[in-house]
């Protein structure tokens, strides 16, 4: 690997409810008002679909006043529910009738008015569209929307679908990998992870930590300290069988705040890019996307760019999500929940974000995941990784 330029400068700087597949809510059903009748009703479903698995959003219409509505449907054929937004979702093990459910805050629907939702879920052979809606105990009519045209792709879409309002699905329901590290027996990563130090080795250390978690009782530990070769990684190398466009999820628990100099705790090897990393971190006191192969940073390393970033807090837990796309060459990135303007290139160029990341055509395909240490000049951390997901569409905090 070879050591990155540095740079020379330096500034200081809403609820959700799912169902599982078997019936019962993940979570306990909200309280709500008592449901009244509804006529003049209609749904629209719109169907994003791939081999084995879709989403839904749906839009409900109503044209007389609720104060708590609950949607039920038949489906055709063998589909099965597997997370929602927007609504609470069940389904009983083994039958084809759904009912959703309003949440909290978005049981009042005026006369005229509409409410959205949406849902995951899996299915072989045909996909047709729901049939039996009813709002409320009242049958529903309108366009309900086809079937995509033609065969499902072979694989999910390229790009992403649309995020949908309201929060992503929680959880690992999304998720193709899903480790809560819980089942580590021992001090040394085991099964898919393993601890790396590429190129070099010194003080660095990855191990399972049975005292500090985020959930459950235990989390991987890493011990990073100043200086390239005293870096530390814990890793998987089965990110490849996600796909094209990649979506990860995990929490980190800093103990010191991300110093001035180029560091890294997430790092991603792209096949289409010499086998250089794709690289999170950190420089200026603030988050940062860095690619190995030119030293591309995202965002710009200037005042302005680094404003557009964030700092990481110390003593806590913080959720970080990103998504990758191959195809289309994008990246996003959440903190908490919330996305951060300066951590996106979207393909539009954004002044003093992605000057650098838009300079060449960047294609990735990742083939591994760490979570660990490296330091590029100055700055000792120890971190603690834990609930890391990675799926085909957005999994949540």
């Amino acid at each position: 690997m070879t050591r990155p330029a540095l740079s020379r400068r330096r500034w200081l700087a809403a609820p959700l409810a799912l169902a599982a597949a078997g019936g019962a809510a993940l979570v306990p059903a909200l309280a709500t008002p008592a449901a009244t009748a509804a006529t003049g009703c209609s749904v629209g479903y719109q169907l994003n679909q791939w081999d084995t698995g879709f989403t839904a959003n749906l839009t409900v219409s109503t044209g007389t006043p609720v104060t708590a509505w609950t949607l039920t449907w038949t489906f055709a054929g063998n589909q099965r529910v597997t997370s929602a937004w927007n609504s609470a979702v069940t389904q009983p093990t083994g039958q084809p009738v759904v009912s959703a459910s309003n949440l909290s805050w978005n049981g009042t629907v005026a006369a005229g008015g509409s409410v959205q939702f949406g849902f995951q879920a899996t299915y072989s052979g045909s996909n047709p569209v729901p049939v039996n809606f009813a709002l409320n105990g009242t049958g529903c009519t309108g366009p309900a929307g086809p079937p995509p045209s033609g065969p499902p792709p072979s694989s999910p879409p390229s790009t992403p679908p649309s995020t949908p309002p309201g929060p992503p699905p929680a959880g690992c329901t999304t998720a193709l990998i899903c480790d809560d590290v819980e089942g580590q027996t021992g001090t040394a990563p085991s099964g898919a992870w393993a601890v790396s130090m590429r190129d070099c080795a010194g003080t660095g250390t990855a191990s399972v930590d049975s005292t500090v978690a985020h959930s459950g009782t235990r989390s991987f530990r890493v011990n990073g300290k100043a200086g390239f070769c005293n870096h530390a990684f814990v890793g998987r190398t089965d990110i490849a069988t996600v796909g094209s466009v990649v979506f990860g999820r995990f929490f980190v628990r800093h103990s010191t705040l991300l110093p001035d100099g180029h560091v890294t705790v997430l790092a991603m090897r792209d096949s289409n890019d010499g086998s250089k990393d794709l690289r999170m971190g950190g420089q200026n006191r603030a988050m940062q996307w860095n690619r190995e192969s030119d030293d591309a940073t995202l965002p710009a390393q200037s005042p302005a760019g680094v404003a557009q970033s964030i700092p990481l807090p110390t003593g806590a837990w913080t959720c970080v999500e990103f998504s990758v796309d191959g195809p289309a060459g994008q990246l996003r990135t959440w903190v908490n929940g919330t996305e951060v303007a300066g951590l996106r290139d979207d393909g539009v160029p954004t002044q003093d974000v992605d000057a650098q990341w838009l300079g060449r055509a960047w294609h990735p395909a990742l083939t591994d995941f760490r979570l660990g240490w490296e330091s590029y000049s100055t700055g000792d951390d120890t971190l603690w990784f834990d609930d890391i997901a990675l799926g085909r569409a957005r999994i949540g905090c």
